[in-house]
């Protein structure tokens, strides 16, 4: 063969008299097509929907259902009864002020108190850890039974527990700061705390919690604030107080919506007041220890001057806590009157 020769291609015929094979032809189905013929939008990504139905389940807000997957129950699913304009806002501001514990308080600076003083900072973080591990339940057992379509809600509570978590820990270790135990828990502020836990109602939990127990604990943070006796538990305080009033700005605005929607939501929150009033009627109220050490505290030292000091402080911030708690009150359209009835029955507990 020739150098660079090679051989040659023939082009292939079919010989005569075969018949000609048979050809595969693939035809595309519409099956892929049919599958989303009834599919649905779960709303739109910026419109919430009164009542979103159960077979959006997990979808994303906008997104388009494909017809056929599981119908989880979450049984609170109405607009009126979670919703607030003001979610949207306050989430995306409780995002970006989320702070570490180990950073955003000096805990090595040092600084000197008497052991009295110390020891009453000790019962204080007692009682305000015990307080914020019931906040920390009550929004976490709802955010399960919350539908998905409000996802602002669900983002906002799961912000808030975070928040109680991380309370709970500077509380603590506030406590433990100089001292190796904590502090005393009354059954009276127990039984007071866990009436709150055990309501199982979404809107009766966040009246009684955010807009009368926690919005009364702002007040008793700025008090500590204002009269902590060292630089720790001064910033633990106001850290915690920034927290707290997202709380309740929340628990406000949504119950505010519901009663414009259903003015008799009133007479339920009426009724809740006052039967938690009644279930706490033979309880001993504030832990006498807590009490003592808020004077203490605010009076600075033990002369009898400086006690009748710190006692007409705290005779002040409970008159304090009472008028916010009958603003917030006359906030969801209560008459002034009732509202200040209502304030009255709070529990004396604070929270």
């Amino acid at each position: 063969m020739a150098p660079g020769a090679g051989p040659k291609a023939t082009a292939w015929s079919h010989p005569p008299g075969l018949a000609e094979p048979p050809v595969a032809v693939v035809v595309r189905g519409d099956r892929d097509d049919e599958r989303w013929m009834t599919a649905t939008r779960a709303g739109a990504p910026g419109d919430v929907v009164r009542r979103p139905p159960p077979e959006w389940g997990l979808a994303a807000r906008g997104a388009l259902v494909e017809a056929g997957g599981p119908e989880p129950m979450f049984d609170l699913d109405d607009r009126d009864l979670l919703w607030a304009d003001v979610a949207p806002r306050l989430y995306a501001h409780a995002a970006a002020r989320q702070w570490d514990p180990a950073m955003a308080i000096p805990w090595n600076e040092p600084f000197q108190v008497p052991d009295e003083v110390e020891a009453a900072v000790v019962q204080v973080m007692t009682y305000l850890t015990e307080n914020e591990q019931a906040a920390l339940i009550v929004p976490a057992r709802f955010l399960g039974r919350i539908h998905p379509h409000f996802r602002e809600v669900v983002q906002l509570l799961a912000v808030q527990v975070a928040d109680e978590a991380r309370h709970m820990e500077i509380f603590t270790r506030r406590a433990l700061l100089r001292h190796d135990e904590l502090g005393t828990s009354s059954a009276g502020g127990r039984a007071s705390l866990f009436a709150l836990v055990e309501e199982t109602d979404f809107a009766l939990a966040s009246f009684l919690l955010s807009v009368l127990g926690e919005g009364s604990f702002v007040d008793l943070l700025a008090f500590l604030e204002r009269h902590a006796p060292d630089p720790v538990t001064r910033r633990v305080a106001w850290l915690a107080m920034q927290d707290e009033r997202r709380h309740v700005l929340f628990g406000v605005a949504h119950l505010a919506q519901h009663a414009k929607a259903d003015p008799k939501v009133r007479d339920r929150l009426r009724a809740a007041i006052e039967r938690r009033y009644d279930a706490l009627r033979d309880t001993a109220g504030l832990n006498a220890e807590v009490f003592d050490s808020l004077v203490l505290l605010a009076a600075g030292g033990w002369s009898p001057e400086q006690i009748e000091t710190g006692y007409a402080r705290v005779q002040r911030l409970e008159a304090d806590m009472d008028q916010g708690r009958r603003r917030r009150l006359e906030r969801l359209g209560f008459p002034a009157d009732e509202a200040e009835a209502l304030s009255a029955l709070h529990t004396r507990n604070f929270m």
